[in-house]
């Protein structure tokens, strides 16, 4: 018997290859009873080590991959791709074909007919879907801009109204995204901001619509997020992206802001790296048949950008 924090733990159990502890307390989140009328709960044990891999030449990554059953016709072709497109990148498109969880397997392909064509298609259709969700997402938060920029100022009579702290439900977090805005405008090489710092002293931050085109998506979000969506002005904008609730527009920001980060790092998306759940009353541009079908976590993966670049 051994103690783990405040656990009694009764005894090692081994699954799949990998450790846990078998305890007798009786809550935690990664509860499992280890049958009915017992009690037990199982900690995953993540063995630290160190890491002693050693860099492969391009030569040896070939052969790595030809020990693990990748079928590669054209070993000169695999070396230019692989002397452009470093291994570890493949490797997240190679993942799902190959055995992760048993060990002495060493990653061998699940499959005898997967060639390294076929990984490097994979990799182009991926990056193909970048591109086109980075134009999709362009039109979308140009968009997003001027439809926030004008609603608030014309309904306010106010350039600075992303300065009145009486447009935001959480007041709290007011001073934050005031200083985001902050450093996006002094980070900012604009000719339009540099030339308001030169000519105005107050207020300190340019207008709206000069102050909104140098925020990241990632700060709008933050701004949509925190003004009172519950307002009239709020209301206005959603309904003019054709979403019939202010709660959806500001998850969905948060959710392409992500994305656009996504495809501006040119990470994953189309073979499961890019997973976000969105919050939803009803998807209005998804068949009743399809929606069903869906996990939460999935709906991203039908770009709701599609219901939105169909107002251009």
């Amino acid at each position: 018997m051994w103690l783990f924090g405040d656990k009694t733990i009764e005894k090692f159990c081994r699954f799949k290859k990998k450790l846990y502890l078998c305890s007798n307390s009786s809550s935690h989140a990664s509860h499992q009873n280890s049958a009915p009328g017992e009690d037990f709960e199982f900690y995953y044990l993540t063995c630290k080590m160190k890491y002693t891999k050693q860099p492969l030449t391009v030569e040896q990554q070939i052969s790595k991959l030809k020990n693990r059953k990748l079928i590669i016709n054209n070993p000169s072709m695999a070396g230019n791709y692989l002397s452009n497109i470093s291994y570890y990148r493949l490797r997240a498109y190679t993942y799902p074909f190959q055995d992760n969880e048993m060990l002495e397997n060493d990653h061998k392909f699940l499959r005898n007919d997967i060639s390294f064509e076929d990984i490097i298609d994979l990799y182009c259709f991926d990056r193909r879907l970048r591109a086109l969700i980075f134009n999709a997402l362009e039109k979308i938060e140009i968009a997003l801009r001027t439809k926030i920029v004008y609603e608030y100022s014309v309904e306010t009579s106010n350039s600075h109204w992303f300065l009145d702290r009486n447009l935001y439900f959480n007041t709290d977090k007011f001073d934050y995204i005031v200083e985001k805005m902050r450093d996006d405008v002094n980070r900012s090489e604009e000719d339009f901001i540099k030339h308001y710092q030169c000519k105005y002293s107050d207020p300190e931050l340019p207008p709206a619509w000069m102050t909104l085109e140098t925020l990241s998506l990632g700060n709008l979000s933050k701004l949509i997020a925190n003004l009172d969506c519950k307002s009239a002005t709020f209301r206005r904008i959603s309904n003019a992206f054709g979403l019939p609730n202010s709660f959806i527009l500001e998850n969905w920001v948060y959710a392409l802001s992500i994305l656009r980060n996504h495809c501006a790092h040119h990470s994953r998306i189309g073979t499961g790296g890019f997973m976000l759940i969105l919050n939803c009353l009803t998807i209005p541009f998804i068949r009743l048949s399809i929606e069903k079908r869906l996990k939460p976590s999935e709906i991203i993966n039908y770009l709701p950008v599609y219901r939105v670049y169909n107002i251009f």
